[in-house]
Parts: structure tokens; sequence; C-alpha cells
């Protein structure tokens, strides 16, 4: 099981950076793995006007070129790949990576993407069905038995993989309606917004509502791991409005301290340089930790 799924107060880089190149994003990776960050995380946008890479390749080829940090989707778009094709990538990444996989999922947010490459579009009550299946389907596949499932959306006859995992790799959900959050809080190891899109007191509503989901189906609700995108602008004055983190060092310690009040067990810091990793670890983490400590989260 993924070592974020523990008490202490976690921190990634990666996520919502696009554009670098190959070297940059390997010495991004490399130094938030050297500098003591728990995960780096790729997003995943095939259509786009920015350059992008295949996050599956590209997190394949970076754990072998990092040591000990983990490595996730964030998150993976459920309509470029049929389930069981997922179930098998990532078994595969998470074995040659030392069991260091997390899969961050989402039913499909992007509408225009899928439609440009001729892929299914869905309904929001269809994307929630989806992702139902697509949980049993990669979890059924993950047990090593034969796995057979007549869904609405995704089906399977006697499927099975093998090697299976040696260990459950996480789910996380990258959801944001009512009924993304319940099924959240029923099925995934992990819930994974973007604190921009929704701000502190949305985001403090949806976790109210992931954990109750949680309580209903049986579920320790401090189980789930509720981790957030955070873009941060360090030394510099974000727009109003914008959902950046930005300041000086002593105004990004007050806002990202406000978020892990919130519940935020995890926080995936989006910065796009190794600088910018080197000053967060040294000058801001430990502070944050330190007063987080003396903070409880608002439910």
């Amino acid at each position: 099981m993924s070592a974020l799924s523990g008490a202490r107060l976690a921190f990634g880089a990666g996520g919502a950076v696009s554009g670098l190149s190959a070297t940059q994003t390997l010495d991004l990776a490399q130094g938030a793995d050297e500098l003591g960050y728990d995960l780096f995380s790729l997003s995943d946008h095939l259509h786009s006007d920015s350059p992008t890479d295949d996050p599956f390749t590209t997190l394949s080829w970076l754990s072998g070129q990092t040591r000990r940090i983990e490595l996730a989707t964030n998150v993976l778009a459920l309509p470029y790949r049929p389930p069981p094709v997922v179930a098998k990538i990532a078994e595969t990444l998470d074995r040659l990576s030392g069991g260091r996989f997390v899969l961050g999922l989402g039913g499909g947010g992007y509408d225009a993407e899928f439609h440009a490459f001729g892929l299914t579009e869905r309904t929001g009550g269809q994307k929630i069905v989806g992702q139902r299946e697509a949980i049993a389907i990669l979890r059924g596949l993950w047990s090593g038995k034969p796995t057979t499932l007549t869904g609405q959306e995704f089906s399977v006859h006697g499927a099975r993989i093998t090697p299976p995992p040696a260990q459950p790799i996480p789910i996380w959900l990258g959801s944001y309606g009512p009924r993304a959050l319940a099924l959240t809080g029923e099925l995934a190891d992990g819930w994974l917004p973007s604190i921009g899109r929704v701000g502190l007191d949305g985001a403090r509503r949806m976790r109210e509502v992931v954990l109750a989901a949680a309580t209903r189906a049986g579920r320790d609700p401090a189980s789930i791991v509720c981790a957030t995108n955070v873009i941060v602008r360090l030394g510099q004055q974000a727009s109003p409005g914008s959902g950046v983190v930005s300041g000086t060092v002593a105004e990004v310690i007050d806002q990202l301290v406000d978020i892990v009040a919130v519940g935020f067990t995890a926080l995936l810091l989006a910065v796009p340089t190794v600088a910018e990793l080197e000053t967060l670890a040294r000058d801001v983490l430990p502070a944050v930790r330190a007063q987080a400590a003396t903070r409880s989260p608002s439910s």
C-alpha cells in the first residue's frame, strides 16, 4: 500500500505543469525524489494546444531513473483506454517501479478532447457508471483471478492478467460532482481534486460528502487519502480568483496551512523548476508541517 496512506502530511510535485521537455521533466522528477517529496504525478491530455506526454510511458521511464518517490497519473482520463488495458499497464508500471505506482483516475472531464479523437462521449450519469465498473474490473483483474463483468459501459468475460500486483495499487479519483464524490467515498483509496477549481469552502463541503459516503459504506473515512493539486508561484502575486497560491514565503506558508486545515493530507505542488522545489523544501514545507500539526481539520 502507498506510503501516502499514513497520517504524515505528504507533499508531491509535477501535476499541473505543462510544456516541459523530456529533460526538464526528468530533472523535476529526480529533483523531487532527491529532495524528499513523496509523489511525482503527470496529467493526461492527448488533445492539447501545449506539448503533452503520455503519462504511462513517461512514468515508466521515470521509474527507472528515480529511487523512492511514488509515481501517479493525475488523473487518467477513462475514455482514452479500456479498463482492462489500464489494469495491465498499471500492474506492469507498479512491478517495474518496485510498488511505487498510484492510479489517479477520472471519468473524463474534457469532452472536447474525446470528441476530437472520436472516443466515447458519456453523460454525467454514464461517467459515474463507467467509473464504478472500471474500478470493479481493475480490482478484479489485479486479484489474479478470472474476472467477468457485464456492465453498461464496460464488460470483461473471464479476463485475467499475470502476474497480479504484489500489493494493492491505490486508486485515487479526481472527483467534483455529488455522485462522483459519493463514489469516491464508497470505493476509492484517495480523493484528488484541484484546490484552485473549488476554493477552500468548496473543498470543505466536498470532503464532507466523501467522508459521509465512506461512513455509509462501512469504511473508515480516515483510510481515504485526501490529496489536492496546488499551483504555487513563490515570489509572485497571482491575480485574485486565479486559485493560485502565491506571494512571499510567509504568505505561501499561510495559504498552504489553510489548505491542510480543510482536511487534506497530501499537497501536490505544481512548480516548473527544480530551483522552486528546492526553495519550497527548504523554506516552506517544514513550516507548513509544523503549523499544520497545531491545527485540526475543519471536519
